[in-house]
């Protein structure tokens, strides 16, 4: 997605709403998704701060519509862990948020809960399926057995996570437990079983997450900590998730009670203050500071005692405001901003009047207003090299989509999280210009910049990023010449191995008294000696529509940490001023920004393709409803003559693919065409790939296509790759299908 039309229908199940649905789709053979990018991990950091964990309680869960615009979260760098949650018993994130957390290097959990008289189900958790036919024991036991404990939803429930493609759970039991003690026990022991089973089928990297409600006794009474009548479930899960109505003086108690517990036995996986998360109602219910842009106090608190936040609720900012008058997209990505990142000159925030503390709690006092992002580290995304970066600076909403800088569909609005990237963790919403080369010397004053989402042009997807600069005149020799750093992306690199970067701009406000030159570059960010990564070669070359391409190939040639490094991507802009007294002025488009790894020179030349598609109808009597499905492929440049000297020559007829490096060509998504002939230039975009769930695959229905198709007696569709390099393929990379209909 996004398509055109409003026909849409989803493969798989969205969630199930009892464990007899998860039992009837356990029973069922499939194969994992294929269109969900798997997660990796960010490299690992010395800072010590606490993790956040969000929570996303967003209207009851999977609201996104592709064909209005909606809610998406475009704060990854500060989040380790997202929670997706709803209210049926089983949720599964949306493989769109998966993707988008992945790319983002952030794990993404699904939710597990029990609410209100699901007490029943809460007890099918531990004994398991029941078994169709009639059974029993061998014999009668005369010795005391307890509750017995079945691992058949534990391995289901990694078997899901698995197919899907997220990383964990949130595990809420908010219904009382009426077996006491025997049934709380074999629940903590259940979560032992989960997260072996999670830590098998998904990797090392699984959690589970335990949230503060039912106690030891099986009663269901919040803690607002951690004491000893949750613990046993803090043991056996991976962290634990607090509720929201803590005092202040619950962060020091948990710290202090932490720290008396032994968490070395060798049967316990390792834990740490940071593996607890105080939770934050965004909504206010009943959280310290009252929640919204009072928040802050909350995290004040939480941030002094060493533990890790669990923010709930975060998109208060647009349920909040949406019946608002003038309540816009952009008017919630503004405020959206402002609570994550905060105000930017000018701007001011309300904060709340926070509810009195609770009797005996003594008063606490807060400074201004900090934002939830300046608590946490910021973390770049995982390596290129792994997950190589890619960037149309989308919130993963639009009102459009561009193919290479032609618009090719236009409508109120959409949503596709899976179309989310980077808005560009270094230059939004705060542009941190510098002085090229980090010159102190310079007696002029920095141009102030601003960067701004814009939605009525892009490059490739359906938005890019404006930036604009501007200084008032300067009098002196000196003033004619500026050059300045502007840092647009972090990334993560590995010493002595080698990427190219890409970015596409355009300029979009120019200014006769001024000559630009624009220049990509990386600059290592995690070093205190501001070493710069060294370019190896720079290109650049013009693209339709005044954008350019610039290209840079670059490593870090020292080893100047062990395993990885932070580096920035971003422009050098040079600016030279005829009149350098006038104003300076101007703006560039950020259309696309790509880091991957540099090709081996040994290795073959090699280019993607689409091998073929094919066309499955529904039925007969309806021949253009039904599924659109192709396959990738590489081609390999012309072999130079063979010059082996005899059976004995050491080396190889021709270079070898790279065996420790992933060479063939991998794909972002697809966009689909529809015409009447066999020249892709007259078919009209009709969609892109995504909402199917599979990777090869496209839904097609009659409603969606324009109506100068329906009564055609022949549609041709067309599928062009998007590569994650950010290439869109060329039309003699790409493939067709006819599809015959008959006209009565």
């Amino acid at each position: 997605m996004p398509v055109t039309g409003s026909s849409f229908t989803s493969a798989e199940s969205a969630y199930f709403k009892s464990l007899e649905e998860l039992d009837m789709w356990a029973s069922a053979p499939r194969n994992a998704l294929d269109c969900v990018l798997k997660y990796q991990p960010r490299p690992s950091t010395s800072d010590t701060r606490g993790k956040l964990l969000v929570c996303h309680d967003y209207k009851g869960g999977y609201t996104e519509s592709p064909s209005s615009i909606g809610y998406t979260f475009n704060f990854w760098s500060a989040a380790n862990i997202y929670v997706y949650f709803s209210h049926h018993r089983v949720t599964i994130p949306p493989p769109g948020w998966i993707t988008a957390a992945h790319r983002q290097g952030v794990k993404m959990l699904g939710t597990l809960i029990f609410e209100g008289n699901d007490e029943n189900d809460c007890l099918r958790l531990l004994v398991g399926q029941l078994p169709k036919s009639k059974t029993g024991p061998a014999r009668q036991s005369t010795e005391f057995r307890s509750l017995p404990l079945s691992p058949h939803y534990a391995r289901v429930l990694a078997e899901l996570a698995y197919q899907r493609g997220f990383d964990g759970y949130l595990l809420n039991f908010e219904c009382p437990l009426r077996g006491g003690i025997e049934q709380t026990r074999a629940v903590a022991a259940w979560i032992t079983l989960l997260v072996d089973e999670m830590k098998a089928k998904i990797g090392p990297h699984a959690e589970v997450v335990w949230y503060d409600s039912v106690v030891i006794t099986g009663q269901l009474a919040w803690q607002d900590r951690l004491n000893a009548f949750n613990l046993p479930f803090f043991l056996s899960s991976t962290s634990f998730f607090t509720n929201y109505t803590w005092a202040p003086s619950n962060t020091t108690k948990t710290a202090e009670y932490f720290r008396s517990v032994d968490t070395t036995a060798a049967h316990l996986a390792p834990k740490t203050l940071r593996d607890i998360y105080m939770g934050i109602d965004v909504f206010g219910r009943g959280s310290h500071g009252g929640g919204g842009f009072g928040a802050y106090k909350a995290l004040e608190h939480i941030a002094l005692a060493g533990l890790s936040t669990a923010f709930f609720g975060q998109g208060w900012t647009w349920e909040s405001t949406q019946d608002a008058p003038g309540f816009t997209w952009e008017s919630w990505f503004a405020d959206d901003r402002r609570l994550w990142a905060g105000p930017r000159i000018g701007e001011r925030i309300a904060v709340p009047d926070a509810p009195p503390n609770r009797p005996g709690e003594p008063p606490c006092t807060h400074g201004p207003f900090g934002p939830v992002t300046a608590f946490f580290a910021h973390s770049a995304p995982p390596d290129p090299r792994v997950v190589p970066m890619h960037t149309t600076f989308c919130p993963g909403v639009g009102r459009a989509w561009w193919v290479d800088g032609v618009r090719v569909f236009q409508r109120d609005g959409w949503t596709d999280v899976e179309k989310q990237t980077s808005v560009g963790d270094l230059v939004w919403p705060v542009v941190k210009l510098a002085w090229e080369g980090g010159a102190d010397d310079v007696n002029m004053a920095l141009p102030s910049a601003t960067a701004e989402v814009t939605l009525s042009e892009a490059w490739n997807g359906g938005s890019c990023l404006r930036v604009g600069l501007s200084a008032a005149g300067e009098a002196g020799d000196d003033a004619a010449f500026r050059c300045v750093w502007l840092p647009v992306q972090s990334v993560t690199i590995t010493p002595r191995k080698s990427y190219e970067a890409t970015a596409v701009y355009k300029i979009a406000q120019e200014d006769a008294n001024l000559d630009l030159d624009i220049a990509l570059s990386a600059k290592l960010l995690s070093s205190s000696d501001a070493v710069d990564v060294v370019p190896q070669s720079v290109s650049s070359a013009p693209l339709a529509g005044g954008w350019m391409k610039l290209c840079v190939h670059f490593e870090l040639p020292t080893p100047s940490v062990e395993l990885s490094a932070k580096a920035a991507l971003g422009l050098v802009v040079s600016i030279v001023a005829e009149d350098p007294s006038q104003p300076l002025a101007l703006a560039l488009l950020l259309g696309q920004l790509n880091v991957y790894p540099a090709p081996v020179p040994a290795a073959p030349v090699h280019a993607p393709m689409l091998l073929w598609a094919d066309f499955a109808a529904a039925s007969a009597a309806t021949p253009l409803d039904g599924t659109l499905t192709w396959e990738v492929a590489a081609t390999f440049a012309p072999l130079a003559p063979l010059t082996l000297r005899g059976a004995e020559d050491a080396a190889s007829a021709w270079p070898v693919a790279p065996s420790a490096e992933r060479w063939f060509p991998r794909f972002l998504y697809f966009n689909v065409y529809a015409g009447v002939s066999l020249a892709p230039e007259e078919a009209v975009w009709i969609g892109t790939s995504g909402y199917e769930e599979r990777a090869h695959a496209f839904a097609v229905r009659r409603a969606n296509l324009p109506p100068a198709l329906i009564g055609a007696r022949s549609v041709v569709f067309f599928v062009q790759g998007v590569t994650d390099h950010g290439e869109v393929l060329r039309w003699d990379q790409c493939v067709n299908v006819v599809v015959n209909v008959n006209v009565l």
